[in-house]
């Protein structure tokens, strides 16, 4: 009765039936995985957000396939604002409810099923949920850590086939939170060229690099044909609002011919809101409020998990650029989804298992680092009490 694409395993994994339990028994739990700001005390202004919703345009309908141009134009300013791009024209932008959704338009346009993308490993696991849906075959290809995280390139030519359509990068990778080098992005646009193959890069956490420098956005790159994607949920805080878009660039015919096709996509859909939409210069320019907050509770908790590694020298945090998780290198003496169901239980400490971001060796947890701080410092006390040993 059902679809292939959907036959996924739908029973609960061990950690997560853990963390059901421990729930149920209403025992206090520190959750070091928590990625919602709205629960983690990261609020933009509530009084500005919600007089922006009520905008009396909000009665009228225009649907348009590409977003209301107001919208769009606030997308261009921020990034001109924020990451020095001033070639970005409003035609050149879908708005999404998502990146999730903006990932399943580009997958639509560029694959036929059975397609191939590359995609980075480690990396978190909604890709393969999208891939699914969109009947395109995944390719891993792998980071490599020494002193930073660096792309495998020798692998990644080895994962290309005639089948494969797309690369994807995260930029900064999460969980690792390693951005993509200038000269990884020569020789990724080398890479492509090569093969004729397009760019789909997100870039949710660009803003939030941990030693406060301008990071370049791939909504610039005019040599391969590149899907930019992100959003107010991570640029803003602002998750439940749910305003995303891509952004193409590269060259010119390409950019046109991809350009017309995802709007018949998105005009198929129509699913973005406009009372967002007419709030989106608003809700981006939430951002100047409270990305000092975000960036202030990175930095104090990664100081925090730093002052007591010191202590627990069997366990390394690797280094990170930017973005809301920092990896922690541990023991590895047993699966890591083992310990994290340990954690759970003998500390009341939620964490996320390596395997779930697809490491390729046990001994790895990721650790949220917009947990708020007092919870956050006694939670990974509890952690290192277990694994530092």
């Amino acid at each position: 009765m059902f679809s292939q694409r959907t036959n996924w395993r739908l029973s609960p994994n061990s950690l997560t039936r853990a963390i059901e339990e421990a729930r149920a028994s209403g025992r206090e739990i520190l959750d070091l995985t928590v990625s919602n700001p709205t629960e983690a005390g990261i609020l933009p202004d509530p009084e500005i957000v919600l007089a922006a919703l009520a905008n009396p345009e909000a009665m009228h309908y225009d649907p348009q396939p590409r977003g209301l141009l107001g919208a769009r134009r606030a997308v261009c300013r921020y990034y001109r604002e924020a990451h020095e791009v001033f070639n970005l024209d409003p035609e050149r932008l879908i708005l999404t409810t998502s990146t999730s959704e903006a990932y399943s338009y580009v997958f639509r346009l560029l694959c036929n099923p059975g397609d191939e993308i590359l995609v980075p490993k480690p990396s978190y696991p909604l890709f393969e949920f999208l891939a699914d849906l969109a009947d395109v075959k995944l390719v891993p290809y792998p980071l490599l850590y020494d002193h930073g995280w660096q792309i495998d390139f020798d692998s990644l030519y080895k994962a290309a086939t005639p089948q494969s359509r797309a690369v994807i990068l995260v930029h900064p990778n999460n969980p690792t939170g390693s951005y993509v080098s200038a000269s990884e992005t020569a020789a990724l646009n080398a890479f492509c060229l090569d093969y004729d193959l397009a760019l789909i890069v997100d870039e949710v956490f660009l803003d939030y690099a941990h030693d406060g420098a301008l990071r370049s956005s791939f909504a610039a790159n005019d040599n391969a044909l590149t899907f930019t994607l992100s959003g107010v949920s991570k640029i803003s805080a602002l998750p439940q609002m749910k305003l995303a878009w891509v952004a193409t660039s590269g060259p010119k015919e390409a950019v046109s011919e991809a350009g017309a096709r995802l709007e018949i996509i998105a005009d198929t859909f129509l699913s973005l809101n406009t009372p967002v939409q007419l709030a989106a210069p608003v809700l981006l320019d939430q951002r100047k409020q409270i990305q000092p907050i975000v960036l202030d509770r990175l930095r104090v908790n990664l100081a925090e998990l730093d002052g007591q590694l010191p202590d627990h020298p069997s366990c390394v945090r690797l280094l990170v650029e930017g973005g809301w998780y920092v990896v922690l290198r541990v023991p590895a003496l047993g699966t890591d989804e083992d310990l994290a169901v340990d954690l759970l239980r003998k500390m009341g400490v939620i964490v996320h298992p390596g395997h779930f971001y697809d490491f390729a060796g046990e001994g790895h947890l990721v650790l949220s680092l917009i947990t708020e701080p007092g919870e956050f410092r006694e939670g990974v006390a509890r952690v290192l009490q277990v694994v530092g040993v």
